[in-house]
């Protein structure tokens, strides 16, 4: 038994590097046990105050219905870009635009029509996403990256932006651009009651983890509730009193220190990070077990999703789809009806089922 726990866990090489590989600066940041918690969960509840958004979530109810699932393959998407290999995260890519083409309908509180393929929604869930990473990162983690680091990471940024139908040309290169960037959505965020619910409900991590045998509960119950303060600590006044969100400025400044401790000791051991993902996200594992042991991938070598596509044989997401987008607005605009199914099937085998049950 002993031994067992001291063996590497047996991990597939993954075909190639994908679009970042060790050397990059989204490896090193995405790699740390603050970005698919912390980072993670504060990118998916800040994104919420986008009413397009949060319209388009609250109409497919995935997030309260099925948030374990949601949870575990919205993930494994966001690993795949940072860590899976070329012809895979490709893959997926091409996919998410089927599974986003059903996204679409007409916002109850501000009577817009709304997309989840509308490059300037993608823009905002892309770049929430790598601000929210990096940020969690230099709170809970290291500490600050350098400048050139920095403007490596929006570089990558920007790469990872081509997988999106936004441009990578409106990404942001500097801090500077992305805190402008924000402060130019500001205006149009609303913390509306649909937000608010589904912002307190992103907040409670306990719905996304798997069910645990009663005498862990209390740990589960601790663990949450950590979570959700080191999350809202990042949030600025303004989001906390859009989102109706309340903590104490003691709040804010204990939990650093905690947070801390935690990340660097799940950090110390290869195994403990795995294991932690394992159990948070079960799909992810597969996705990210070669880039923390460090091994080699078939063919180490990296591609830009340019060369992906053309090798491949893929649309740039923008384009992709376009009669499948099409008849799906012409359902729901057109006929008053509800979109169609179509690419969540084909997503399953990729991003995992809708439908599974966590152990």
């Amino acid at each position: 038994m002993a031994l067992s726990l001291l063996r590497a866990p047996e991990i597939t090489p993954h075909a190639d590097y994908g679009f970042f590989g060790p050397d990059s600066v989204t490896w090193k940041v995405w790699s740390y046990p603050t970005s698919l918690t912390v980072g993670f969960q504060r990118a998916v509840v800040v994104e919420e105050l986008d009413p397009a958004l949060v319209a388009s979530v609250d109409e497919t109810h995935a997030i309260f219905d099925r948030p374990r699932t949601r949870y575990d393959r919205t993930l494994k998407y966001f690993a795949l870009v940072a860590f899976g290999d070329s012809a895979t995260t490709s893959k997926a890519a091409d996919i998410l635009v089927k599974v986003h083409s059903k996204g679409i309908g007409t916002d109850p509180v501000t009577g817009l029509r709304y997309d989840a393929n509308d490059p300037h929604s993608q823009l905002w869930i892309h770049l929430t996403a790598w601000h929210s990473i990096l940020y969690a990162y230099e709170k809970y983690g290291p500490g600050r990256i350098s400048a050139q680091d920095e403007a490596r990471y929006w570089e990558e940024c920007a790469v990872a932006a081509e997988l999106q139908t936004c441009s990578p040309d409106d990404v942001p290169r500097t801090r500077e651009g992305i805190q402008a960037y924000f402060e130019e959505m500001r205006p149009q965020l609303l913390g509306s009651d649909l937000a608010r619910n589904a912002m307190n409900h992103l907040l409670d991590a306990s719905v996304m983890l798997p069910s645990l045998p009663r005498v862990f509960r209390p740990v589960s119950w601790i663990s949450a509730r950590a979570l959700r303060a080191a999350t809202i600590a990042t949030m600025p006044r303004w989001m906390r009193e859009l989102s109706g969100l309340r903590q104490s400025r003691l709040t804010d400044t204990l939990v650093v220190p905690v947070m801390k401790v935690a990340f660097w000791l799940a950090n110390a051991n290869k195994r403990t990070k795995l294991d932690l993902l394992t159990f948070l996200s079960p799909m992810t594992r597969d996705v990210v077990a070669p880039v923390l042991y460090g091994v080699v991938p078939d063919n180490p070598v990296t591609l830009t999703p340019a060369e992906a596509r053309e090798r491949y044989g893929y649309d740039r997401p923008a384009d992709a789809h376009r009669s499948l987008r099409d008849r799906q607005a012409a359902k729901v605009f057109g006929e008053g009806g509800k979109p169609s199914e179509e690419g969540i099937a084909e997503s399953e085998p990729l991003l995992g089922s809708i439908s599974m049950q966590a152990g």
